[in-house]
């Protein structure tokens, strides 16, 4: 298949683009490095040493003969976007070419705005733009669990039938989303099924838990592949948080009670999920939800499985609670269904068969890397400004160019 990968720099994106490259398909990606940039910006550094993308994409091809194409720009640009689409005839496209980070659109109205907008127009592009050029080509975009929040009830796959007042219906399942990041998600939810309704395009919408892992098979070809690990605490996930600080002897943070409960997934799961869905279009007209994760945690959970797995390893790693900075249940019920993408065939890996190869392992090999001021929340849900974090982090990022 042609399939083009819109945020085909970051985390999820490079993952996928390797792997339906090395499945056969005439891939290509389209990026702004955008989210180089926000490193820049907070001050921060993945622990893995990434190479410029050119440096990563000449690799591949080296290494597979297959290449990847290349196209640099954003895709709130529509001319820009459409462009690229009337150069790529794409079957399939993957959208991951978003702000993914709810830290970062609480940090102030600005980085809020920036949010809203950078998702919402972008995905707002590629709708009008498939509609105009690619009418037939399938939308895979990466939602997140986040849209439905912690609601008292199970969690279904996009849709739920009720009954009030003796009639019944199929309607989208409610929305509780718990920053201005998923907040953006929503509103992409219901643009693309408002899309599929008028003008028959076809979406997979994949409510994507917390992704973890930095290996794959094909960015195990090559150290120059290596994939991002975020441990900060504005990018960075929890479990990889945990690792990082496991690996320098500094304590685990767990923010609040650590009940906090939510859907992860290991990277390979992530692209496989990609790639059946690519393989299994939507119909026309059709805006399909997928739960996208493979199993459940809550924040302590991980505190423990990250003491036990860094214990086998010598390190002794404690658990310190925070104040929550979040506006979030830290205990709550929470089972969501997650069955349609294993009934189009995937075979989930587990945490506890990956946790040291391919975090713990991984943290301590590059453990010099760690800046261990990055660990500490600095983002409160609870403020409407946050000017002091925002100077820090131009400050920190003054003095941290030179690491780049």
């Amino acid at each position: 298949m042609k399939i083009c990968v819109l945020g085909g720099d970051g985390y999820c994106g490079w993952a996928t683009a390797l792997y339906l490259s090395a499945k056969g398909n005439d891939v290509s990606i389209v990026d702004n490095y955008a989210r180089r940039q926000w490193d820049y910006e907070l001050g921060v550094q993945t622990l893995t040493p990434i190479r410029p993308l050119v440096e990563r994409l000449r690799v591949w091809q080296q290494l597979t003969g297959r290449t990847i194409d290349l196209y640099v720009g954003d895709v709130t640009d529509y001319e820009f976007l459409a462009s690229t689409l009337r150069a790529a005839e794409p079957e399939a496209v993957v959208h991951f070419a978003e702000q993914r980070a709810a830290p970062y659109s609480m940090i102030d109205r600005k980085h809020a705005v920036f949010t809203q907008v950078n998702n919402v127009v972008g995905t707002l592009n590629l709708l009008f733009a498939i509609r105009e050029l690619q009418p037939d080509c399938h939308i895979v975009k990466l939602g997140t669990m986040g849209e439905y929040g912690t609601p008292n009830i199970d969690i279904e796959e996009g849709y739920i039938e009720i009954e009030h007042k003796g009639r019944k219906d199929v309607l989208p399942f409610p929305k509780q989303p718990g920053s201005f990041y998923h907040l953006s998600k929503v509103h992409d939810s219901h643009n693309m099924m408002f899309a599929c309704k008028i003008w028959g395009l076809r979406a997979t919408d994949l409510n994507q838990g917390v992704v973890y892992g930095t290996v794959t098979d094909e960015v195990a070809f090559d150290e120059a592949l290596i994939n991002r690990f975020d441990y900060d605490e504005v990018f960075g996930t929890v479990l990889n948080r945990f690792c990082a600080q496991a690996a320098v002897g500094h304590p685990l943070t767990v923010y609040g009670k650590g009940g906090q409960t939510r859907g992860f997934l290991d990277i390979r799961d992530t692209v496989r999920c990609i790639e059946l869905a690519c393989l299994n279009p939507a119909a026309p007209g059709e805006c399909r939800v997928f739960n996208q994760f493979t199993e459940q945690f809550s924040v302590l959970d991980l505190a423990g499985m990250v003491q036990a797995a860094a214990r086998k390893l010598g390190y002794e790693a404690e658990i310190d609670y925070l104040a929550d900075p979040r506006v979030e249940a830290e205990e709550h019920y929470y089972n969501a269904r997650h069955s349609k993408l294993i009934d189009l065939g995937l075979k989930p890996h587990y945490l506890s068969d990956s946790l040291l190869d391919s975090l713990m392992n991984i943290a301590i090999r590059y453990r010099d890397r760690v800046d261990q001021t990055m660990f500490l929340p600095q983002v409160n849900w609870r403020r409407a400004t946050n000017e002091r974090r925002r100077q820090t982090a131009m400050e920190s990022a003054a003095v941290a160019g030179s690491k780049f």
